[in-house]
């Protein structure tokens, strides 16, 4: 847009820029207030043109939009084209609008949902989830078997050098004194604690492995490994007895009670997979059913924020450094995809909110910010400062807005419920 402004009107805001000044500002050898309007002028000549600017620039940039009937996205990249007292301010205002598309019908929108319930296998498995971790370890004299602990000295080489050469962060894989191994398929390097079954305590074996393709020491990726692996002890589990003194442990009154929290868990699990199921269908079904542009620099920002997040998340699961790098082209790939379908299914949502007259309250932003605060462990007002500071609030809001628009079109849908699939043959 090109937005120009009287020179009248540019005249009028200087003389009433000065006056407030005038009234505000001290000088030397003056009472507030009372400093001669040229001394005023001269002293304060930039910051006073800079308000002007500001004013007239923001206040005709609004002015132009709302005539427009434009809908814009974002901050404008102004480009100032003419600025002094006495002439026309003229300024060129680029933006980015909110892309228009005809709005499919979104009411009635098809999923299905699995119908389920929690069985006794499901009980037996969360339960001994729970024994699991109060479990102890009795040193026994028999050969290693499946699911038995062995603690163990080992060295690591490969290619006859040790692994550190090849790997200088790797020392915790080349040599350990009296560490502890699960037996069992996927611990420590794949396919290493299943050459172990059967050796006894003091027994000395050669384990040969080879280091997946995505190993967590990149140097090592694809290499075999040998390792001098000396049973210092076995081990066997114990595990406790579901008894009532073992369900005070985790605050219930009685193995009975436990079993029924347990149990209502797992309903409010399954629930929720459910549930979320359904949603991701119908945000599914909404997507394939509109096809429009996007903002380019509204996808470039979210595609900047999902990379963010998988890096992040990566590294909190100890991906080093070295390996995400290596796999840089891979997550922009993925996030530019998964962007452009937020981007996408966040517009569609904000129009049927603003079609159905969906809201968000104040006290529904202010629950969300005190709920995150909590699971972030920061004190609310601190953490409403820090989301202050970022701008954060408005994507607080836009995140309740999209879950209320998401809920209208579960209560809209037309659900299915059929049965789960069996499971696959092993």
């Amino acid at each position: 847009m090109r937005v120009e402004v009287d020179a009248t009107e540019v005249d009028a805001s200087f003389e009433a820029l000065t006056r407030d000044f005038q009234r505000e500002v001290k000088l030397p050898g003056f009472r507030p207030g009372k400093a001669p309007r040229q001394m005023v002028e001269k002293s304060y000549t930039k910051q006073i043109e800079d308000e002007v600017r500001r004013k007239l620039i923001g206040d005709s940039y609004r002015k132009a939009v709302t005539e427009q009937k434009l809908d814009v996205i974002g901050a404008p990249d102004i480009e100032e084209i003419q600025f002094s007292r006495g002439q026309a301010l003229q300024f060129a205002a680029t933006v980015e609008t909110a892309p228009e598309f005809e709005m499919p019908e979104y009411k009635g929108l098809p999923a299905r949902k699995e119908v389920g319930q929690v069985t006794d296998a499901d009980m037996d498995r969360a339960v001994n989830i729970l024994r699991q971790q109060r479990v102890t370890y009795n040193d026994v004299d028999r050969p290693a078997k499946d699911g038995d602990m062995v603690v163990v000295n080992y060295t690591g080489t490969s290619d006859g050098k040790p692994l550190i050469e090849l790997a200088p962060t790797a020392k915790g894989l080349t040599e350990q004194k009296n560490f502890w191994l699960h037996i069992k398929p996927g611990q420590f390097i794949p396919g290493f604690t299943e050459q172990l079954i059967g050796a006894t305590k003091g027994e000395k074996r050669t384990v040969t492995i080879d280091f997946p393709a995505d190993f967590v020491a990149p140097q090592l990726s694809g290499k075999q490994g040998v390792y001098e692996v000396e049973i210092v002890q076995v081990k066997e589990q114990n595990l406790p007895e579901v008894t009532d003194e073992f369900a005070k442990g985790y605050g219930a009154e009685s193995a009975e009670k436990l079993r029924e929290g347990i149990r209502k868990d797992l309903e409010n699990e399954l629930k929720y997979k459910q549930n979320r199921e359904v949603r991701n269908q119908l945000v599914r079904a909404l997507l394939d059913k509109v096809h429009f542009e996007l903002p380019e620099s509204v996808v470039q920002s979210e595609t900047r924020q999902v990379i963010y997040d998988l890096v992040r998340e990566n590294q909190s699961r100890g991906v080093s450094k070295e390996l995400i790098e290596k796999q840089k082209d891979e997550i922009y790939n993925f996030a530019a995809g998964n962007a452009k379908e937020r981007v996408k299914i966040s517009f569609l949502l904000a129009r049927i909110a603003e079609k159905e007259g969906i809201n968000v309250s104040q006290d529904e932003i202010a629950n969300r910010i005190l709920f995150l605060a909590q699971q972030n462990n920061i004190r609310p007002e601190k953490f409403v400062k820090e989301l202050r500071q970022r701008d954060g609030i408005p994507e607080i809001r836009d995140q309740i807005l999209m879950a209320k628009a998401i809920d209208f079109l579960e209560k809209n849908a037309a659900i299915e419920e059929v049965q789960p699939a069996p499971p696959a043959a092993s």
